[in-house]
């Protein structure tokens, strides 16, 4: 006995990653619905063997339907994942929409598994960014042994969080770079984003930072824990997927590089390599298509009290979206449908 699940903006890139890493993993499954905006409509996408035609979001009925796995932007989600979960249906959202909402919680399952639980009051659960995602994964167990005070973290993310668009523009500003008469002026980003890096993602605010180091802050605060003080600086890179993080850390107690290693090497969704020697480290490039978040450059930051510095890589299509996603519908399962 499996989940009826529904797959929301199955064409794109989270999407389609949802649909892969739901049978890499033998989600259970009953029967599966893979819809799209009516312009997608019809267009088909691979799930393991079989290949499924998009529905129309606009006029599905999520009546008996148990799960639903939402990668559509804000606008498309405040519309229709409230008429899903009113039917019974547990959305698991990836849009930043219901991320801060204090009735619905904000799960990386390695970190906070049991909040799951709270999803029955809206019937909602949201995916953070993904860039915290795989910070907070290797924020949690350095946290419970020495207690973190303070997060200094800069992002080097990938065109590919931000979708098709940006992918293809950086490929096609990179050809014209070599290419006379086929240069490609910046429409997706304000800058060009070949061989470059932006200082900007999302929204400017007030204070003079962006809408992406401010969703860092919060949303670390939300998982993790309220105390923890964070600043971040965020760059988009020429990189097609792959999101790398520079984390300084600064922890109320002493803690001992090499015992960090450990803990870190035996924490879950972790895999650290770590060889103080040239490629000893893991880059974007290596970590494409693979679950874990990847931990580098573990070392002493001898400029504060108590202080760490770490390298952290992960597939921001999988853990920092589509695969956090699957594991929240597991762990749901698990913890309160229990039907798989």
């Amino acid at each position: 006995m499996g989940y009826k699940v529904v797959v929301v903006g199955a064409t794109g890139n989270v999407g389609r990653e949802m649909l892969n890493i739901l049978d890499e993993r033998a989600f259970p499954i009953e029967e599966i619905a893979v819809l799209a905006s009516r312009r997608s409509l019809g267009t088909e996408v691979s799930f393991g063997d079989r290949t499924l035609k998009t529905q129309d979001l606009a006029t599905f009925d999520f009546t008996g339907w148990d799960i639903a796995l939402f990668a559509v932007g804000s606008e498309a989600t405040k519309e229709y994942a409230p008429k899903a979960a009113a039917t019974g249906c547990v959305v698991i959202d990836n849009s930043s929409l219901y991320r801060m909402d204090p009735d619905v919680p904000l799960v990386v399952p390695e970190v906070n598994a049991d909040a799951v639980l709270g999803y029955t009051k809206k019937n909602i659960i949201a995916n953070p960014n993904c860039s915290t995602a795989q910070m907070v994964v290797a924020l949690k167990p350095l946290h419970d042994r020495a207690k973190i005070k303070r997060v200094v973290v800069s992002t080097y993310q990938s065109v590919s969080g931000t979708g098709k668009e940006a992918i293809d523009e950086l490929w096609n500003q990179t050809k014209g770079m070599y290419v006379p008469g086929q240069e490609v002026a910046p429409s997706v980003y304000p800058r060009q984003i070949a061989f470059n890096v932006i200082p900007h993602i999302d929204v400017f605010m007030e204070d003079g930072g962006t809408k992406e180091e401010w969703k860092m802050m919060v949303e670390t605060k939300k998982i993790l824990d309220p105390a923890i003080k964070l600043t971040a600086t965020c760059v988009r890179v020429p990189v097609f997927v792959g999101h790398a993080e520079s984390i300084n850390i600064e922890f109320e107690e002493f803690l001992d590089e090499d015992e960090a290693r450990d803990i870190l090497r035996e924490a879950p969704g972790i895999l650290v390599i770590d060889k103080r020697e040239p490629g000893g480290y893991v880059t974007p490039v290596e970590c494409v298509g693979d679950y874990a978040t990847f931990i580098s450059r573990i070392r002493q930051d001898g400029t504060v009290e108590n202080g760490l510095n770490l390298w952290c890589v992960s597939d921001n299509l999988r853990k920092g979206a589509a695969l956090n996603a699957v594991q929240i519908a597991e762990v749901l399962g698990q913890k309160a449908l229990k039907k798989g």
